[in-house]
């Protein structure tokens, strides 16, 4: 059961942790082991990240679900967040395509609820943690729409395949409109300053098709295998 936090008990946490630092290696321990051993056995899957505020009328709703939905198809079994919104989305698709629905909750002071279509689900305590399986056992991220934490995980997963502290993987942001402004500021300011290079805006792509994000993932592991 996920604790509520309120103002009183959040003091009580950060006062403990100044106390319990050490003790704490084996709450972060645990989490990884049970990460690692349960999605060991899920094969290839896809992380889908986006906003959860968008509501099932949105259209970047339905568009999450039918890229979740295509990616079952083809096996790939799909990672999310567990929550609402996007998440919820292809959570759906995917348990609607017959793949392997998984969720990865946090646990955070506004508390998140798994949504009502994941099979496999994973409570997390820990940011860094719960970041690491969704890099770990992707084989490709799926960015949609969203705000500070999808941000959080495009741009960590770009920079991790820039420094080549990870091999390079499909990293797909879908909505371009959407996207737009982001990928105006990348050209016009932080490449036009000397801040990244040409060849880091080619680390991920960009579309608005569904079929065409399954292409992209399709395409790259097949040329993978020719070279």
């Amino acid at each position: 059961m996920v604790k509520t936090l309120t103002k009183k008990n959040i003091k009580e946490e950060r006062n403990n942790f100044t106390r319990e630092d050490t003790w704490r290696i084996f709450r972060i321990m645990s989490e990884f082991v049970e990460g690692f051993e349960i999605l060991s056995e899920v094969g290839k899957a896809v992380s889908i990240f986006g906003s959860s505020r968008m509501k099932p009328t949105h259209k970047y709703y339905k568009l999450a679900e039918e890229i979740a939905y295509l990616l079952a198809k083809e096996g790939y079994a799909i990672l999310t967040g567990s929550g609402p919104g996007i998440m919820e989305a292809a959570n759906k698709g995917a348990k609607r395509a017959g793949g392997r629905s998984i969720g990865l909750n946090i646990e955070i002071p506004l508390e998140q609820k798994p949504n009502r279509y994941v099979d496999t689900l994973l409570n997390f305590r820990y940011f860094f943690v719960r970041k690491v399986m969704f890099v770990k056992y992707a084989k490709a991220f799926v960015i949609m729409p969203g705000g500070y934490g999808t941000l959080d995980e495009f741009t960590e997963a770009i920079n991790l395949i820039q420094t080549l502290r990870i091999p390079r993987f499909p990293v797909v942001l879908f909505g371009s409109e959407y996207w737009q402004g982001l990928l105006e500021w990348l050209k016009n300011k932080a490449l036009a300053e000397g801040n990244i290079s040409e060849e880091d805006l080619e680390l991920f792509k960009v579309t608005d098709s569904p079929k065409e994000v399954v292409a992209i993932i399709k395409g790259f592991y097949q040329h993978k295998a020719r070279s």
